[in-house]
């Protein structure tokens, strides 16, 4: 049995844990609202853009010149994953959820006989898939110095992406993030990039256009705005993806230091229960034997 002094210094220990993720908590929760309000406002345009995406790709997918970025490079032999996850941890499941996703894809393509390279973005990632994968890592972006997220770090990692194709290092990438629900829910995503998927991920809370039928003709033609469109999509959809993902980090932090907090106080509530008893049970064997050394005498 744990003396006193253990038990003092165990509760002392405990509370100052509690403390810790009390404000973990706290701030999780304040960062929250401005990265969900981030989140859903990207959404809008993102999906947007894919519908536009589509009714431009639809002439033009199964035409001789049409561009690389639509089509594809007509094989299937090396995939890119480009995994993006927190640069912390502490958030409950959020970056587990997202790495065991990326290797139930990496060992389905390599069942497959396929090649497979990996982009992550985020240390977390990295970390987790080094150990198995780390010779099929290509190279590692960490945003760790960087407060708020925009386009310009989605730039930066979608003109990496557009480097690589260009430079013929893969035939299809695909992106996997966590897409925010609620602060207890983010779901696992995978979206392919390259060649651009034509199929519009639809978000409940955006309600689709109802065009009434209508016929769009396009100045110039679909062919030079596709050029422009198709690399802007990717970076646009990267940026969705990094929003979704702080919105969805900041979630899971706060549920898993909210259970924290009350873990802790569950665990100082035992603590202090056996701190009584034991306490009791030292007082009651002090007094018993001044009882009996009085007795003696």
């Amino acid at each position: 049995m744990a003396n006193l002094k253990d038990l003092r210094n165990r509760i002392a220990s405990v509370r100052s844990t509690q403390k810790i993720t009390s404000a973990m908590k706290m701030v999780a929760a304040s960062k929250l609202r401005r990265a969900q309000d981030a989140a859903e406002a990207a959404r809008p345009y993102a999906e947007r853009m894919g519908r536009v995406l589509t009714s431009l790709a639809s002439s033009l997918k199964d035409q001789a010149g049409a561009p690389l970025l639509l089509t594809g490079t007509g094989k299937d032999d090396v995939h890119l994953l480009v995994v993006a996850t927190a640069e912390r941890g502490l958030c409950g499941g959020f970056n587990t959820n997202i790495v065991r996703a990326a290797r139930q894809e990496i060992s389905r393509l390599l069942a497959a006989g396929k090649t497979v390279k990996i982009l992550c973005v985020g240390k977390k990632g990295y970390q987790a898939l080094r150990r198995e994968h780390g010779g099929r890592i290509i190279d590692t972006i960490q945003l760790e110095n960087v407060k708020k997220v925009g386009f310009s770090e989605a730039a930066m990692i979608g003109d990496k992406v557009l480097e690589l194709f260009e430079a013929g290092e893969f035939d299809v990438c695909n992106l996997f993030f966590a897409r925010f629900k609620t602060a207890l829910t983010q779901i696992v995503t995978k979206q392919q990039l390259i060649p651009a998927s034509l199929e519009v991920q639809e978000d409940e809370d955006v309600p689709a256009p109802d065009l009434q039928g209508a016929i769009y003709e396009y100045e110039p033609d679909e062919a030079q705005i596709l050029a422009d469109l198709l690399p802007r999509n990717v970076r646009v959809q990267i940026l969705r993806a990094l929003l979704e993902n702080a919105a969805s980090e900041q979630g899971a932090r706060m549920t898993a230091m909210d259970s924290a907090t009350r873990n802790a106080g569950e665990m100082i509530e035992k603590l202090t229960l056996t701190y009584n008893r034991t306490r009791q049970a030292v007082i009651t064997t002090e007094l018993t034997e001044i009882i009996s050394g009085a007795e003696a005498l």
